[in-house]
């Protein structure tokens, strides 16, 4: 290969001319047999077209490599933008959106998106179900939560009240039993004297006028002084809390009983006077004495507030496994609101036509407590009443 003078390439093939045999005997030839080369043989090929050929092939190679590339790198940025970054984008601004609380919001699954995309934004999808199903369940419990708290605090300020209200109950009975014993025998003192100066004045010749009027006087003494024994008689009932003759009993028994002790007085006063002890557990351990006389006294009180031909129904039945509830309903003239607080006070009445001292209900709440049972009243007006006792049953 070399170049001629205006720079052009040749191609230049050089071959040996070997003596033969046909060289050495012919007569044209004047070779010796001794000449191995007889000559060489020089070929130049030109190689301009040659080259400009290859370069026009080149520079076109080189074009079609640009654009090749050029285009290749055109879809490929525009197949990453359509198919991978947007859908990227989406995932960016839901992400966003579920930060700041929009648990709505939901990615748009195509089906000419990348497999893997697809499954991120599936995956992603019923994440938001998954959180917005906790996050329902814990608005729920949440509010349940708050429910039982309200619930559980106002069954606590009820347990207060109660708890005050049994506090000034056992303050009153303590204070009764104090003013009773001080002032019983007083009492007696006088009721025996009065009874004395009565006889002696019978048997003494007076003015039967005078006479008359003293013993009217006497008279009235005795009776206001009786009254006042059976005041301190109620104060001393309200106030014992001994636990003497407990012992296991069946509670609708003791109440049939009572149902039987009151039911002639019912009858006297035309009421329809009724049961229904259905209570299925009844065994409790109680002093049968002492809850015949608070039921006497809770039917006693609602026989002074039905009007003639009312109606009170005593009943039994277990609210749950470890109680006894007892109701006497009547459709009497019922309580006022200001005043049910305040029907377990002694010498609290609200009635006018009874001739009792109000020790009644106070005392039936004094037994009720004595047992660790609980007192509860329902009333409206010109309704009727509903006095409940809980008590508690005895376990095998």
């Amino acid at each position: 290969m070399n170049q001629t003078e205006k720079g052009y390439r040749q191609l230049l093939i050089r071959s040996p001319i070997l003596n033969e045999r046909s060289c050495f005997l012919s007569s044209c030839h004047a070779h010796p047999e001794s000449e191995e080369v007889l000559g060489s043989l020089l070929i130049k090929m030109p190689l301009n077209n040659l080259d400009k050929a290859v370069q026009k092939s080149s520079t076109e190679f080189f074009l079609l490599a640009i654009f090749t590339t050029l285009a290749l790198a055109s879809i490929l940025i525009l197949f990453t933008r359509r198919r991978i970054k947007k859908p990227l984008n989406a995932i960016i601004k839901a992400s966003e959106a579920v930060a700041k609380g929009d648990n709505s919001t939901r990615l748009e699954i195509k089906p000419n998106q990348l497999d893997d995309i697809r499954m991120v934004s599936s995956a992603f999808n019923n994440m938001l179900d998954n959180i917005n199903t906790a996050s329902i369940e814990l608005q729920n419990w949440s509010h349940q939560l708050e429910y039982k708290v309200q619930k559980k605090s106002e069954e606590l300020l009820e347990a207060q009240n109660e708890l005050i209200h049994i506090e000034k109950i056992a303050s009153l009975g303590k204070l009764s039993a104090s003013v009773a014993h001080e002032i019983n025998n007083p009492l007696s003192g006088v009721l025996t004297y009065t009874k004395l100066v009565h006889k002696q004045l019978s048997k003494t010749e007076l003015d039967p006028i005078v006479k008359q009027s003293m013993l009217k006087h006497l008279k009235v003494i005795e009776t206001e002084t009786k009254r006042c024994g059976d005041i301190v008689k109620g104060l001393l009932d309200f106030s014992r809390k001994d636990q003497e003759n407990f012992n296991n009993q069946h509670f609708n028994k003791v109440l049939k009983e009572t149902f039987d002790l009151i039911a002639h007085q019912m009858k006297m006063e035309n009421i329809i006077f009724s049961s229904d002890f259905s209570a299925q557990s009844d065994l409790i351990y109680c002093s049968e004495n002492q809850i015949k006389q608070a039921c006497v006294a809770i039917l006693v009180n609602a026989s002074e507030a039905v009007s003639e031909n009312g109606e009170i129904l005593i009943r039994t039945f277990n609210p749950d496994t470890d109680n006894i509830r007892l109701e006497i309903i009547d459709n009497g003239s019922g309580i006022a609101p200001e005043d049910i607080p305040h029907i377990f006070e002694p010498f609290f009445s609200a009635k006018h036509k009874t001739s009792g001292i109000g020790l009644g209900l106070a005392i039936a709440h004094g037994i009720v407590i004595s047992h660790k049972g609980k007192i509860e009243v329902e009333s409206k007006l010109g309704k009727g009443t509903i006095i409940s006792v809980i008590l508690p049953l005895i376990k095998n």
